[in-house]
């Protein structure tokens, strides 16, 4: 793929200007050890309510452990052709690009993931973990538990700065709910101003947790009509509001448009961790957050991956469905 013009299925007609050209986003950096009182919880909430994405430190994932996940995925990507077919993504899970949909519309991204859901352990599919490198699935089991940790303090910090109880979203969304991971691999690409390793969109989550590429660049935000690049803050974790919590906040914490770009020399990696509600769930907006002044906007919607799927690759978004 990278050694080559890239073939007419990846190319965007319309594409965006050369990456290194865009401004770089100021966002919000979030000391979230500090959620503690009601000053840090009300900065939270305004840096989600204006950009719907910031940057967290004091996150309580070892430095070590960054790097170690981070270095097993890329172990994975250098393996033989071979070995990473054991992992040969079907459907929603494993190692590939992600599955063609009759009537795509859109070009394909120039990337490939390893999806793999991670919590609660009955809904691991353990065939799609790699088994090499040796370490693989114990860095991502563990790592999987401190992100637990993270969606809860950050969903609990929100809550409080609406004056709701503080389990109020953990609750909405009900355990046991789910987080799965989604590795990305970007190859590099000799014309990264035709192709998007991922096609601009929204996620369709609660919240979303990015492990950054530590020397590649690659994330994009839309603000206010204009793309900016995401700086690397070594340490630090991009966190992304999702529609559904968008949906159940009713409107007070907007989902971040972005997208992926990828190098023309390097190849890029990053880790997203994704926390979606239990699967018997609808989500709607929290009762309290609905008043005159600000009357219901949402009606309930139920994660369905095949349709977030359908959604993404036509350029779509759920929430403008769910909208009253």
């Amino acid at each position: 793929m990278s050694s080559q013009t890239p073939p007419p299925k990846y190319i965007h007609e319309d594409h965006h200007d050369h990456p290194a050209l865009l401004p770089v986003m100021d966002l919000p950096v979030i000391d979230i050890s500090q959620l503690t009182t009601a000053e840090a919880d009300q900065n939270l909430r305004s840096a989600l309510s204006e950009y719907g994405c910031i940057m967290i430190t004091n996150h309580g994932v070892e430095s070590w452990l960054l790097e170690k996940v981070g270095m097993v995925f890329k172990q994975f990507v250098a393996l033989p052709e071979e070995e990473k077919l054991k992992c040969k993504r079907e459907a929603f899970q494993g190692f590939g690009a992600d599955p063609a949909l009759a009537g795509d519309l859109l070009p394909v991204d120039w990337s490939a993931r390893l999806v793999l859901n991670v919590l609660p352990q009955e809904f691991r599919e353990l065939k799609y973990w790699p088994e090499n490198p040796p370490e693989f699935r114990e860095v991502v089991d563990e790592y999987g538990s401190k992100m637990v940790t993270v969606h809860e303090v950050i969903l609990k910090a929100l809550a409080r700065s609406l004056n709701l109880k503080e389990t109020t979203f953990l609750d909405k969304i009900r355990e046991p709910w789910i987080l799965y991971a989604r590795f990305n691999f970007y190859p590099p690409c000799p014309r990264p101003d035709l192709v998007f390793g991922l096609k601009p969109h929204c996620d369709a989550t609660v919240l979303t947790v990015l492990l950054q590429d530590k020397e590649v660049e690659g994330l994009q935000i839309e603000k206010d009509g204009q793309w900016f690049r995401v700086p690397i803050v070594p340490g630090a974790l991009v966190i992304n509001v999702g529609e559904q919590l968008e949906i159940l906040s009713n409107g007070e914490f907007k989902s971040s448009h972005h997208r992926a770009t990828v190098d023309s020399e390097k190849q890029r990696t990053s880790l997203a961790m994704i926390c979606l509600p239990n699967p018997e769930v609808e989500v709607g907006p929290v009762e309290e957050l609905v008043s005159e002044e600000r009357p219901l906007l949402f009606r309930k919607v139920k994660y369905e991956e095949s349709l977030q799927l359908r959604y993404y690759q036509t350029g779509k978004r759920i929430i403008d469905d769910a909208r009253i």
